[in-house]
């Protein structure tokens, strides 16, 4: 069965990859990016492809809350029904590290955006649905004060690795929330060190193939290994579903992030 999947970040990387797979099986594919340059070139790279899937292309910036605000009023005029989402879009090590909304733009983009975009899409998803929320390998305990923008992280990789435990987080909450509704919420570790512009980057080193991430997400968005996956974590370091860092296993903690999310999405409400 075909199905409306949504790729944020589908430009390049693993975002990039993943909707080739999914559009050469056929797939009717959102895919979002934030310029509208590589938006059109990736439109026109799966087209000339092999494959007989339909594409929808929609620009956000995503470190911009009331542009992520505005995706998903166009999603929802547009498209009735979402299969999938997968938040894939990420960024690590960026020149300006304060967005316009005041926060830092790893927590914006990796953790806040997502979650806005999600809940503001839940409608459109039935209880078979499923967002598919990639986290990492860094995974850090999350300062809320952080999180909030009121304490500002200088150093990419402890802001990264907050950032994703943080997504990781809400995700088990959502899904603990939704239990007996759907849809699917699971956590995603495509791959330490693949090859997307964020570890050449970050890192200074060409990385391991895309296809490694690819895989996973396109098993996660549609195999039946991840019908049942609601509130986990899958290592694809390990190639199997294990324990996050322990703060996304408790509760209380996950339920603060929730709240802390929900406030900054309030205040950026006009």
């Amino acid at each position: 069965m075909k199905k409306t999947i949504l790729i944020t970040g589908a430009t390049d990387g693993i975002g990039l990859e993943t909707a080739k797979r999914l559009y050469s099986e056929g797939h009717a594919l959102l895919l979002h990016g934030r310029n509208a340059e590589k938006l059109a070139t990736t439109e026109r790279t799966l087209a000339n492809g092999t494959g007989a899937g339909l594409i929808y292309t929609y620009k956000a910036d995503l470190s911009r809350l009331s542009e992520v605000d505005s995706l998903a009023n166009v999603i929802a005029k547009e498209h009735d029904q979402l299969d999938v989402i997968i938040n894939n879009a990420g960024v690590m090590r960026v020149p300006e590290t304060i967005t316009q909304d005041g926060l830092d733009v790893r927590f914006a983009v990796n953790t806040v955006a997502p979650y806005l975009l999600t809940k503001r899409l839940l409608p459109l998803m039935r209880p078979a649905s499923r967002v598919v929320n990639l986290s990492s390998a860094a995974q850090a305990p999350v300062e809320l004060d952080a999180l909030g923008g009121k304490k500002r992280l200088l150093e990419d990789m402890q802001a990264y690795a907050q950032s994703k435990l943080a997504l990781t987080m809400w995700n088990n909450a959502l899904a603990a929330s939704y239990s007996n509704e759907g849809p699917v919420f699971v956590a995603v570790n495509p791959g330490s060190l693949l090859a997307s512009k964020m570890v050449k980057e970050g890192f200074g080193i060409a990385g391991k193939s895309l296809s490694i991430g690819a895989d996973v997400l396109v098993r996660a968005a549609l195999s039946e290994e991840f019908a049942g996956a609601s509130g986990l974590y899958f290592d694809n370091d390990k190639g199997q579903f294990g324990p996050p860092h322990p703060d996304a296993l408790n509760g209380a903690k996950c339920a603060s992030i929730v709240a802390g999310i929900e406030e900054l999405v309030g205040r950026s409400k006009p």
